[in-house]
């Protein structure tokens, strides 16, 4: 390891301890890190960022698989939903991407409407998309199973991504049944974006994976640690009579585990700043706070039922707050380490990340 790798590394671990703050206090989040963790070896948030600048180039598609629709309401949340819009933002500022969201009817007209807060045009027509600058698209995907592969077949005949990133979208479990976090049967609420995610896969597609429960696409690639820890997760746990529990089957080379799904996604775009070196790629609190109020006048609701701003229980405050000490975190790092450099070199010498912080020999 050196002076470079060992910097990484610790913002890395600055954001990724970030975005599992538990003001719950119930630990899932914490369970859910142990698992990914073990998996990814390293801190989620900079391997989910290193991945997407080897893959993502100008002009390039980018999938954004997103939207959960909640009971009792019958209608999307805003976890997941705010934090694609703002990582549409950041595909187009870090790379020059043309993100494309996927996501339930339900959900087009908040997309719709935030568009315009993030700076992009936003179009149903994917030649308008590849072809015009500051734009990105939209695809509403199918509630039915039957005709999912079809439909996923049909959009990879117009546009093939350089990479997908699945940010709180539902997933179903192994017996094809999708569920909300206490183990109710929700299929006929969701999108079945798990059909194009798992076409995507087959196809060698970076993949990305975003959750904060075990019931999201991609949950499965740490299926057993979920299974063993995180309730309603396992065979007969969920509550709707298919014995199937509530996590998701599909599999994912990248995941994110977060306390709420934007989180997870707010680290992985902080990363991305810190990578490209340009803090205007990660929003500042202001858009934070002005894209949660539009979702929540256009149809989005919090996970609690709420229609005021808020994200999984998390008013505005709670929310600027992480995306401010991720900012400040990370434009530290970016502008001021160099004053810490006589340090760097001592620190590796003593050898305690040579031997690594997950178990694991680095460098």
């Amino acid at each position: 390891m050196d002076r470079e790798e060992l910097e990484q590394r610790n913002v890395g671990e600055n954001l990724d301890a970030l975005m599992n703050l538990d003001p719950r206090g119930y630990g899932v989040c914490r369970i859910l890190y142990e698992g990914s963790r073990k998996k990814t070896g390293g801190p989620l948030t900079m391997n989910a960022a290193q991945a997407l600048c080897g893959t993502v180039r100008a002009n390039a598609p980018v999938f954004i698989i997103t939207g959960f629709v909640l009971l009792p309401h019958k209608v999307p949340e805003m976890d997941g939903m705010v934090s694609s819009m703002l990582l549409a933002r950041a595909m187009v500022l870090a790379f020059g991407a043309k993100p494309i969201i996927i996501c339930p009817e339900d959900s087009k007209k908040a997309v719709r409407r935030c568009a315009s807060v993030v700076g992009l045009h936003i179009y149903e027509d994917m030649e308008s998309v590849l072809g015009l600058p500051l734009s990105m698209g939209i695809i509403t995907f199918t509630k039915d199973t039957a005709s999912a592969r079809a439909q996923a077949e049909g959009i990879l005949k117009k546009v093939t991504p350089s990479a997908v990133i699945s940010v709180e979208a539902p997933g179903a479990n192994l017996n094809g049944v999708y569920h909300n976090a206490v183990g109710d049967d929700v299929s006929e609420l969701e999108a079945k974006t798990d059909v194009l995610w798992d076409l995507l896969r087959e196809r060698g597609i970076l993949n990305i994976a975003i959750g904060d429960l075990g019931n999201e696409i991609g949950m499965g690639t740490i299926a057993d640690h979920i299974r063993r820890f995180v309730p309603f997760t396992g065979p007969g746990e969920c509550r709707c009579g298919c014995k199937g529990g509530t996590l998701a089957a599909s599999s994912a080379d990248h995941i994110i585990t977060a306390t709420c799904s934007d989180w997870g996604c707010y680290g992985m775009i902080a990363a991305l700043s810190y990578l490209k070196r340009d803090m205007e790629i990660l929003h500042r609190e202001d858009l934070e706070a002005e894209l949660m109020r539009v979702a929540s006048r256009n149809g989005m609701i919090d996970m609690t039922g709420s229609l005021m701003p808020g994200i999984d229980g998390f008013n505005t405050r709670m929310n600027t707050g992480i995306v401010s000490l991720m900012r400040q975190c990370t434009a530290y790092a970016v502008r001021y380490s160099h004053n810490s450099d006589h340090w760097f070199g001592p620190v590796l010498e003593k050898g305690f990340f040579s031997e690594g912080c997950d178990g694991q020999k680095a460098g």
